[in-house]
């Protein structure tokens, strides 16, 4: 073995690259697409049930992210999110209501449904292109003001560029503004296109803290991909079977149908297991699908929210 010791200061290994070297990482882009297309092919039909709707609608982090949001309108999201629960309290509670953390403080203080939690996106959203000390202040405001969980993104220039210092410091200081709460760390997976990078990209933000890893944030194309979340929770499963500590996973940006929804459910389950099929553990981020779900376990076109 070598003794990184002795090694010239300019070819010590960082601990980062030491850390991916404990990976499998040799993955190639059409490998990964092909064996997802079995994987799903094979297992999708045993997961096209109402009971794995159910458990779907269960996951979803009902989103609203756009520019024209203001006061008015998320507290009347709020109030949708409400209503539903009233009157269905035979179906799965929402995970959660995901909003701008200027927003927390009106979700949380007109939440009234039981279970379903406020998230917050974070630093920087959606480019995470600004100062670390924003990065983290906006975090710590938002759980300041009633967020429950978080959701920031990955320094995607910086990762690319190799500053996987900057990376990890940046999620490790969001995390400690979280304190007890889970922190999500969205990749962009589309920004970084191939297996490798993903992977990489997937164990770097465990390493550093996450509690979830997360595809998108669904304003750049492609967002959530099949691809991407086998690559993903296939380094959860390693990370696991390493560590002990079990992150969750969250399929976020343009999942638009239940069949979709299916479709990611059959990855999730068939690589990480059943124990992961609950939404401490699995999370879908979506402003179409809840409205789709419902409608498909009643049996009849509603809209909800």
């Amino acid at each position: 073995m070598i003794d990184q010791k002795n090694l010239p200061a300019e070819t010590q290994k960082s601990k980062y690259e030491q850390t991916f070297e404990k990976f499998d990482l040799s993955l190639n882009d059409h490998a990964v697409s092909e064996a997802v297309g079995k994987l799903v092919a094979e297992n999708r039909a045993k997961y096209d049930t109402p009971e794995v709707k159910r458990q779907l609608l269960g996951t979803v982090e009902l989103t609203t992210l756009k520019v024209t949001d203001s006061a008015e309108s998320v507290l009347q999201f709020t109030e949708n999110v409400n209503r539903f629960s009233d009157e269905h309290p035979d179906l799965p509670a929402l995970a959660t209501i995901c909003v701008y953390p200027n927003f927390a403080k009106i979700v949380s203080e007109s939440l009234e449904a039981d279970g379903v939690k406020v998230a917050c996106v974070v630093g920087g959203f959606p480019s995470a292109q600004t100062f670390i000390e924003i990065k983290t202040a906006e975090t710590a405001l938002a759980i300041h003001d009633g967020a429950d969980e978080c959701d920031c993104v990955l320094s995607v220039g910086a990762f690319q560029s190799g500053d996987y210092e900057t990376c990890a410091d940046e999620i490790e200081e969001m995390k400690a503004a979280c304190g007890e709460h889970p922190l999500k760390v969205i990749l962009e997976t589309g920004a970084l296109q191939h297996a490798d990078a993903i992977k990489r990209a997937s164990i770097l933000s465990m390493y550093a803290g996450a509690d979830f890893i997360k595809t998108s944030t669904g304003k750049i194309e492609p967002a959530a991909t099949l691809e991407a979340a086998y690559v993903m929770c296939t380094a959860i499963k390693e990370y696991f079977d390493l560590t002990g500590t079990k992150i969750g996973f969250k399929a976020a940006g343009g999942i638009k149908t239940v069949s979709e929804a299916v479709d990611f459910y059959t990855v999730v389950r068939e690589i990480l297991g059943e124990e992961y099929i609950q939404e401490r553990l699995f999370r879908i981020g979506t402003s179409r699908l809840a409205n789709l779900l419902v409608s498909d376990i009643l049996g009849k076109d509603v809209k909800p929210f």
